[in-house]
Formats: structure tokens, C-alpha cells, sequence
């Protein structure tokens, strides 16, 4: 079954061009219908407190399916925790009912949707958080007639729902039957296998990388279905590479393409995200690696699927992102960052992120010269060569340390998992200093890791690229394995094997369990297969 998502018109945009007003009609017929899948769940869970485990609850099977409707609520507080096996993105129904008498006012419940069991097992409150509370996954429903069947309107992430009764009149009891799961998702077709030497412990992680894509495959590529429930670049570049491995969608790719180059600047600077509801919407955040990654999307979409019409469609937005971002470098590598313009790279709070942003800029020159030479309008480069080479040699010479054969950054001479990667990634140096810049930095005690599963990728593949490959899979094992070991059935947000409840945004709760940039192992076992033993 097919479900579509509300339709809402494309909106002219305020002081477009013709091609900006192009660009969102295109996206809005490359919009894809949400297939359907109705679900039911295993059946009733208790969580225990348990300090062995990673996130600090193990789960103990409470009941079956059936003994699902066998659970009575009549006190308030009275609670159940439904566990439908693994994650999934969408709605939630059941039918509701009265056991013995009638009820003659409304029944009141909130409910909590879980990705991981602290989410049913912890309280949210007091919230700690910076970002807005509302993003908490609970929700309170008053049901006004009993017996109903009810379909609660919003999308949620989850594998588990804990129903607790909030209201209901003395003497009353209420039970709950066909309770089920209807998960949405733009994704089709059976992810193609890995090869079969690839050991067990490869096979699940893919496994639950490809459901990670998956749930955030919705009408755009989503950094995450449980918040923002965005189009965001830097995911974008990442999802779109798994895509073309396992769930290949590449309307849905060319789709948020589109939409980001809708929305240019005055400068022709694009935005790092978009808002899609209730029309296509310019976010307000632009950054400086995220625009750079734009260029690096676009020539990776082109080499996957040749569709060199589109890529010429796009291309003076592509060329316009990297020539900006150039102009925010000193001929020294400093970064000179414009008012309003952000960076990323990774959450870690102590990153120094001069080198990694000058390498993205390298890194991003030459995926866009080889989308020029696709494309046929190597003219539009020709300074390109020059631009490469100088600012190659001011990598070096800025954030090279000869001495400790390794790449720093910063006053303070930072030496970060971050800088080696991109550098490595970038292509700047010899293989001979990148490989021995990532072998240093991996066993020194000072190093600044990653804190995303976004930059682990990053660094995981630049170990590929210096072919240190065993370094590469003992990465992998440590940390999508790690997340293994603590019960994903997704891969998260944010993650550290020391500090497996790390929270950027200063609450635990708030953290997504099923996060995009988390789904790239399905890409680099494929990507790097021959060099995996």
C-alpha cells in the first residue's frame, strides 16, 4: 500500500530567477510517493536497569503479541511498553476498548515513542537540553470516544511504545487490540548482498546501515527521522553515496539537488539545509564546508549516473559554491569566515577546524574540475590547476609539521583525527606522509576524535585511501560495531566508544537514533570490498 504525504504547492520563490523557479517545479514532480508497510509488533517488554550495558537498560520479554490485549489499564500511571522488534519511521494505530463498563468520559494517555530503551525507560524531564523540547518523542492524546479506533497523525521514530494512562474515570478498566506499526519510506527494491567471505559481524552492520538509509529515505533525504526531519547537505552527500550502493533512488538525489540550488543567497551562497513543510522554504544556516559539499554532490552524482544534462543544469550554482568558499582562505590557509557563515566538520566542542576546512576546500576544487571535464566546460575551470597546486603548497607549509609527521592546526597546533582525514581525503602531501599522518595520529595520546558518525566515515575512508585497511576495519568494529553492542537496530547520531551517551546538544534524550551521515558502512563495504580480508 501506498500512502502520499500531504500535497502542498510549490510557492513561487521572492526575487527568483527563472532557473531558481525551475530548479523548485523539477523538485516538486521528482517528489515521490511513501510506500506503506503495516507492521505488527513482538510483543510487551520491561526494561531493567542494568550498569553492564552500554546505554544502562537491558529489556526482559513481559508478554507476547497476544498478551498485548490481555494488559488492563485502570490507575492512573498504569503504563505497557509494546517492542516492535527493530526501527522504523511512521504512524502508530490500535483500537481501543472498555473492559467491563462503559466509559462515559474521555480516556486520556501519553505516549512515548523509543528508538533506544532509555527513551521508554528514562523520564525526560527536567530537559536539559538546548534544542527545543518540543523535539522529546511524546505525545499526549485524549481519546474522547471508547471503544475507537485511533491513528495518531504524526510520524514518529521507534521501535518501542510505551502507553501510559494519564486519565480515566474510577472503576473504569481499558485495553488495547490490534495495535500496529505503519512505517513509511521512499526506499524500494533488496539492498544487493555483500560477498559472502565478508564475516558475520560485516553482514549485520551493513544490515542495519541500509535500515538507517532507509528510514531517512522519506520525500528528501532526511538527516533524521526523528529530528530535524531535514534536508541537510553534508547528510545529503553521504546518503546519496549509499543510495547508489544498496536503495539506488537517484530522482530522490537529483530531487534535493533541486531544492538546494532554489534557494541561492544574493552572493549565490546556498543554504546548508532546507525546510520542506509547508512549502520548500530557505533554512536560515550557511556553511562554509556544507556549500563546498554541494559542488562535491553534484560531481558525484554525475560520475555515478552520467547524467550529464543535469549536472549542466546545476553547474554555475556548483562552480559559484567553490569560488565563495575560496574567497574565505588567506594565502597562509587562515580562515576568514564571512558574518553568518558557520563551518561543522564534527560536535567535538575542542576541534580546531582550520585544516580539515581548507582540505574540504581542495578536496571539493577537485571534484569540481572533474565535473568540468564531464561536462565539457573545462573553460569555466581553467584557473583551476593554478588554484589546486598554490593552495597545495599552502597546506604544507601551513599545516604540515615535518617533526611529528603529522597534519596540525590552529595556534595551539591541534592534532586531530579530523585534519589527517581530510587531508588524506584531499589528496594533499605524498601517500607516504598521508598514511603516516593518520598511523600517528591514531596512537597519539592527545589526538582530538571524532564525536559523529559523520567524520568517523571520513576518517574511515581516508585509512582506505592511505591503504591502511586493517586500521580501517578495526575502526569500523570499534565504532558501528560499538553501536552493535549496544543494541542499535540504527545507527545513531552521535556516538563515542568511551562515552556511549555522548549528547551535543546537552540532553541525551534529544539525540537521533537513526541518523543519516550513520549509514555509510553500507557504502564502504561495497566501496572498499577487495581490500577488506
Amino acid at each position: 500500500m501506498a500512502l502520499a504525504p500531504v500535497s502542498v504547492s510549490a510557492q513561487p520563490i521572492p526575487s527568483a530567477s527563472s532557473a531558481e523557479r525551475s530548479f523548485l517545479e523539477k523538485a516538486e514532480q521528482l517528489k515521490p510517493r511513501l510506500n506503506e508497510f503495516v507492521q505488527t509488533p513482538l510483543g510487551l517488554v520491561s526494561p531493567v536497569k542494568d550498569a553492564a550495558q552500554a546505554l544502562g537498560w537491558r529489556i526482559e520479554e513481559a508478554g507476547d503479541a497476544d498478551a498485548i490485549a490481555s494488559r488492563v489499564l485502570k490507575k492512573k500511571g498504569d503504563t505497557l511498553i509494546i517492542d516492535f522488534g527493530g526501527h522504523r519511521a511512521g504512524h502508530l494505530s490500535f483500537d481501543i476498548e472498555s473492559i467491563g463498563e462503559p466509559i462515559g468520559a474521555p480516556v486520556r494517555l501519553r505516549f512515548t515513542f523509543g528508538e533506544v530503551i532509555p527513551d521508554v525507560a528514562e523520564p525526560f524531564y527536567p530537559y536539559k537540553g538546548w534544542l527545543s523540547e518540543s523535539w522529546l518523542p511524546e505525545e499526549i492524546v485524549t481519546i474522547d470516544i471508547v471503544p475507537s479506533s485511533v491513528r495518531l497523525p504524526r510520524r514518529y521514530a521507534f521501535r518501542f511504545v510505551k502507553i501510559e494512562l494519564l486519565g480515566l474515570p474510577i472503576g473504569r478498566k481499558i485495553a488495547f487490540r490490534n495495535v500496529r506499526a505503519h512505517a513509511l519510506t521512499s526506499a524500494t527494491g533488496t539492498v544487493p548482498a555483500l560477498p559472502k567471505r565478508l564475516p558475520a559481524d560485516l553482514h549485520e552492520m551493513d544490515r542495519v546501515a541500509a535500515a538507517t538509509l532507509r528510514d531517512c529515505m522519506q520525500t528528501v533525504f532526511e538527516d533524521g527521522p526523528r529530528r530535524d526531519q531535514r534536508l541537510w547537505t553534508g547528510d545529503l552527500r553521504l546518503q546519496a553515496l549509499t543510495s547508489y550502493e544498496t536503495f539506488p533512488n537517484n530522482d530522490l538525489v537529483k530531487r534535493c539537488l533541486y531544492l538546494l540550488a532554489a534557494f541561492p543567497r544574493e552572493d549565490g551562497m546556498l543554504p546548508a539545509n532546507i525546510f520542506e513543510y509547508p512549502r520548500p522554504m530557505q533554512a536560515p544556516e550557511f556553511m562554509m564546508d556544507y556549500s563546498a559539499l554541494f559542488s562535491v554532490t553534484l560531481a558525484d552524482y554525475v560520475a555515478a549516473t552520467n547524467d550529464v544534462a543535469f549536472g549542466l543544469e546545476l553547474w554555475d550554482a556548483a562552480l559559484r559554491q567553490v569560488r565563495l568558499v575560496g574567497d574565505m582562505f588567506g594565502e597562509d590557509g587562515s580562515v576568514r569566515l564571512p558574518k553568518g557563515i558557520l563551518t561543522f566538520v564534527d560536535w567535538n566542542p575542542q576541534l580546531n577546524r582550520d585544516a580539515a576546512l581548507y582540505a574540504i576546500y581542495i578536496y571539493a576544487l577537485k571534484h569540481v574540475m572533474t565535473l568540468a571535464e564531464k561536462l565539457g566546460r573545462q573553460a569555466d575551470v581553467s584557473d583551476f590547476p593554478d588554484k589546486i597546486a598554490r593552495a597545495e603548497a599552502a597546506a604544507i607549509k601551513a599545516f604540515w609539521s615535518p617533526e611529528l609527521k603529522l597534519f596540525i592546526s590552529g595556534s595551539k597546533r591541534q592534532i586531530s583525527m579530523a585534519s589527517q582525514a581530510w587531508m588524506t581525503l584531499a589528496g594533499v602531501g605524498t601517500r607516504k606522509m598521508q598514511s603516516a599522518a593518520l598511523l600517528n595520529a591514531l596512537r597519539h595520546p592527545d589526538v582530538v576524535q571524532s564525536r559523529t558518525p559523520y567524520l568517523t566515515h571520513y576518517v574511515t575512508e581516508a585509512l582506505f585511501v592511505a591503504g591502511q585497511n586493517s586500521e580501517a576495519m578495526k575502526m569500523m568494529r570499534a565504532y558501528w560495531g560499538g553501536m552493535l553492542k549496544a543494541g542499535a537496530d540504527t545507527f545513531w547520531e552521535a556516538y563515542a566508544p568511551d562515552n556511549p551517551r555522548v549528547a551535543p546538544y546537552n540532553d541525551f534524550h534529544v539525540n537521533s537514533f537513526c541518523h543519516a551521515w550513520s549509514c555509510t558502512p553500507s557504502y564502504l563495504l561495497r566501496k572498499y570490498a577487495r581490500q577488506i580480508g
